[in-house]
């Protein structure tokens, strides 16, 4: 009998391609944005960016929709429940399907409308109207791809999301530019082209991973038993929302906190609105690194509750609490080593560059308490327990946060701003941390499903 694998060789193997295939869906709008750019023209970029705020409270709602889902999944699997597995799948879909096909009719019909409301500038309302209708009309699809590659992962698969991304990511490259250029002959959809090679993508990523799983007679294989649970079950959808919500409600308070930073960065003058968007996409990196641990922490912490595993959930909360001081903390060391160099990739003004390096050297390595906060959260979301983590992010975000921003914006100047991320940081990881060692630690675990 062979001795069992270390955790932190589980830990890394699921984990590897989790941020490689979060990478891969990062990856299309970053492309498709420079064919936009160098294709079409700096308004078409400008026309797909009014979007954006639609798109990120859509975007929440389904991220929150599949944590749910993934972790009840991760605990059904944990417990060998196949058919609370298939009931969880089956519910998701269901929710999920219903709710983007209300979006695309209501969308489809009011596109024009909705981008009027969020003040689109008369130049661009017209293509960012056609843009904004063709993602609302294929919502269905996107929506349906994201939750079937969140779900997957559920039951310890990492790789083939991985598989499904790339697939999906590599359709649609090579159809943005095609369909921008009209070529075979066909109309030239424009602006639209991102979005069509996305459906399309998506489309034909799902009938080969439907496939694929069932060929694999995968946990998550659309059968005639995984169909029969295609419908709502309230029950199932109140606990999966009951995690899922308070994720969701999370994401969107902090993107709010941060339109209120930015409103504060922008009276410095547009040298230091550039320098917060180059910081924050190098930022967005390390942080992005946490996520994808917190992540992980979250699946297999859910597959240990599903088991009665307790032991083990102390185990990959060390294990998770490692991986981010090696990986986030060893990326942001990285970065510091030769900050001008990375800042260049998006800045070439030497003014801007000198002040961007100023905020960098400031926040950047707050993304490493950031990671362990979220290690602490993720392990309890795992057993059900989202409304607490996520009220104590709200107060850290509402009552620390932007207060310290507002007055050291005013005391220190435009580095007050960003002292106001390492602040906040270190602030919900003493309070994650606090309550997971002090009370969520302390009390009983019991399964969702």
């Amino acid at each position: 009998m062979s001795a069992p694998k270390p955790l932190w060789t589980t830990f890394l193997r699921f984990l590897a391609p989790l941020m490689l295939g979060n990478a891969l869906q990062s990856l299309f709008g970053t492309v498709s944005n420079i064919y936009l750019g160098q294709m079409i023209g700096v308004d078409a970029l400008a026309a797909v960016s009014a979007f954006f705020p639609v798109m990120f409270f859509l975007f929440a709602f389904v991220m929150g929709l599949s944590t749910g889902a993934t972790v009840l999944i991760g605990q059904a699997f944990g417990a060998g429940e196949q058919n609370r597995i298939r009931s969880v799948v089956g519910t998701t879909l269901a929710v999920g399907l219903l709710l983007a096909i209300a979006i695309a009719l209501v969308g489809g019909l009011f596109s024009r409308p909705l981008m009027v409301l969020l003040a689109t500038p008369a130049n661009i309302l017209d293509e960012a109207s056609r843009y904004a209708r063709i993602m609302l009309l294929t919502m269905p699809l996107g929506f349906v791809f994201l939750l079937t590659t969140a779900m997957i992962r559920g039951v310890g698969d990492a790789l083939t999301p991985l598989l499904a991304l790339a697939l999906s990511t590599a359709i649609g490259l090579i159809l943005t530019p095609i369909l921008i250029r009209g070529t075979f002959g066909l109309p030239a959809p424009g602006i639209t082209s991102p979005a069509w090679a996305a459906a399309i993508a998506n489309a034909l990523t799902l009938v080969v991973l439907a496939a694929y799983l069932l060929r694999k007679k995968h946990a998550l294989a659309p059968d005639a038993a995984l169909l029969r649970h295609l419908r709502l079950n309230s029950a199932v959808l109140g606990k999966i929302l009951g995690v899922g919500l308070p994720s969701a409600i999370g994401m969107v308070v902090m993107a709010i906190a941060e339109l209120v930073l930015l409103g504060l960065v922008n009276d410095f003058g547009s040298n230091a609105t550039a320098a917060y968007g180059a910081v924050n996409q190098v930022m967005g990196y390390t942080q992005f690194t946490a996520i994808s641990i917190s992540i992980a922490v979250s699946i297999l912490g859910a597959q240990a509750v599903g088991g009665g595993d307790r032991a083990r959930l102390d185990g990959i909360v060390r294990t998770g609490l490692a991986f981010n001081i090696v990986l986030t903390g060893g990326l942001v060391a990285l970065i510091y080593l030769a900050p001008r160099a990375v800042l260049g990739i998006f800045i070439t003004d030497g003014a801007v560059l000198d002040l961007a390096k100023g905020m960098l050297d400031i926040a950047l390595w707050s993304s490493v308490p950031f990671g362990l906060a979220t290690v602490f959260s993720g392990v309890m979301r795992a057993a059900g327990v989202a409304v607490t983590p996520m009220l104590l992010s709200i107060f850290a975000i509402v009552a620390i946060e932007l207060p310290a921003a507002v007055i050291l914006s005013r005391t220190v100047g435009l580095a007050g701003v960003w002292a106001a991320y390492p602040i906040v940081f270190c602030a919900m990881f003493v309070l994650q941390m606090g309550y997971y060692l002090l009370v969520w630690r302390k009390g009983a675990i019991r399964r969702l499903i």
